[in-house]
Order: C-alpha cells, then structure tokens, then sequence
C-alpha cells in the first residue's frame, strides 16, 4: 500500500455544510447560529466559566492543594521486545544507542525499560530503571542490566 492508493472509510466524508443560501438549503436566515445577541454575532463568544460579569464561581472557591506535575520526572520508556528488534551489531544499549537507533527522542536523560517481548540475544542495558519482568528477561538470555 502506498500513500496514493489511501481510500477513506465509506461515511467518513461527510458533504459541506452550505449556511447562508437560503432557506431551502435548512441553513438560511440565520445561519445556524440561532436569533440576535453576542452568540449570533460573528466572532461572538464568550470564554469558559465567564458569567457576564459576575464573579465566577471557580474565582469565589478556595484554591487548595498542591500539584507534582511540574516536578515529576519523566521518564522514556522501551520495552524489551524493542530491544530485541535492534541491529544484531549492536551489544551494548543506552540512550545514546537508542537515539541512534529511532527508539527514543534525543534530549532524554532518564530511561526505563519494561519487560513487554522477547530477548533471544546477550545485550548489556544501562539505563536508569528497570521492571522486574525485564532484568529477568535481559539477564535470562545472559545479558546485563545495569542501572546507571
């Protein structure tokens, strides 16, 4: 298959809606956008949780509590299975190898590998954190996992 010989799903394309070209067409008048005020205006809308002018309920409500999620620590993730899929050159995998080989996106410190597929072949692994499915299956085929 290629990318020219593509075909959408049948129902997938939907026709245009036509607004604006008479009443005959189920979308005239108005347009679809119902009687005057802002709403029916061009451009007419009003943000989420503004209450004309009153003070939003979501500004009267104490803000409590504390999120991690700007300090967590991201870690990329490879299976594996992946690791199996490598060149048969390859012995020693680490980020750098990985990079290398479209597994992972450059800039990644932190990696952790999970034990998701097969490893048939001796590979020494350093990464930052391994699953306990995986170090058995690195170490069964008589690699190395190495946290580092």
């Amino acid at each position: 298959m290629k990318l020219h010989e593509l075909k959408n799903v049948a129902g997938a394309v939907h026709r245009k809606k036509r607004v604006g070209c008479g009443e005959g067409g189920g979308h005239g008048k108005t347009s679809g956008a119902g009687g005057k005020g802002q709403k029916g205006r061009s451009g007419g809308s009003i943000r989420p949780g503004f209450e004309g002018g009153q003070m939003p309920l979501y500004r009267k409500l104490p803000h409590r509590g504390f999120n991690n999620y700007e300090f967590r620590t991201g870690y990329a993730v490879v299976n594996v299975g992946d690791l199996a899929r490598l060149d048969a050159a390859v012995t020693e995998v680490n980020v750098e190898a990985l990079v290398k080989a479209g597994l992972i996106r450059a800039g990644v410190t932190m990696l952790k590998i999970l034990g998701d597929g097969e490893l048939s072949r001796a590979i020494k692994v350093t990464a930052a954190k391994f699953s306990e499915s995986a170090k058995a299956k690195i170490e069964k085929a008589g690699g190395q996992a190495i946290v580092g």
